[in-house]
């Protein structure tokens, strides 16, 4: 792989209701939508021939990948390993249940193997399922790869591109709105890894 674009799904109905993601399935809103043809856009002048679209296999990242893959002329690629952190017994609630529940870490620990609330995954499977996803999208050879995925899930397609070690990923996050847009290159020339533009949503001033 060349290069990697990593696409944080757009607007959903759970952001404007104020729920808790992870795995609930929620949709795009109309927003949501407009943002998904403007990011495809975007990507249309940036993305080489031949690209390939991977997605998480929820709703509002399957939504977002649809016209993407549709302006790069191919059709997405849908893996469950490609989701969201699973916030187990919070999922659909609304937000305010989930802060009056939520377990914070022990202060000075970093959170890999913490659980927020009953049933959630903990930072270390989310990091090593989204690993071995990668790992084997890698493995492919494909020059282009666009990856639809979420906001805290799409750190780790980062970190995992960049060879981060697992035990580093307690610690960090890129910070992604939805809708974003970020590019990572492989540099040929200096074996290097190259995070070359993060968080990019000029494309949604347009929505």
């Amino acid at each position: 792989m060349k290069r990697l674009f990593v696409v944080p799904h757009a607007e959903a109905t759970h952001h404007v209701d104020q729920l808790v993601g992870g795995w609930f399935d929620s949709e795009l809103t109309p927003t949501g939508r407009a943002q998904a043809e403007s990011i495809a856009s975007a990507l249309s002048g940036r993305v080489g021939a031949n690209a390939v679209v991977y997605s998480s296999d929820l709703k509002r990242a399957t939504q977002t990948a649809a016209p993407i893959a549709s302006t790069l002329g191919t059709e997405p690629v849908t893996l469950s390993s490609l989701r969201e952190v699973s916030t187990g017994i919070a999922e659909g609630k609304p937000n305010q249940w989930l802060q009056e529940r939520i377990r914070m870490p022990p202060p000075g620990l970093d959170a890999l193997d913490h659980e927020i609330v009953e049933g959630a995954e903990t930072r270390r499977t989310v990091v090593e399922r989204i690993a071995r996803c990668l790992a084997d999208i890698e493995s492919k050879g494909h020059d282009d790869v666009v990856v639809v995925t979420h906001g805290f899930a799409g750190s780790f397609v980062i970190g995992a591109w960049l060879r981060m070690p697992v035990e580093s990923l307690g610690l960090t996050r890129f910070h992604l709105h939805s809708g974003s847009i970020s590019e990572l290159e492989a540099d040929s020339t200096w074996n290097n890894r190259v995070l070359v533009d993060l968080n990019n949503t000029s494309h949604l001033d347009r929505t």
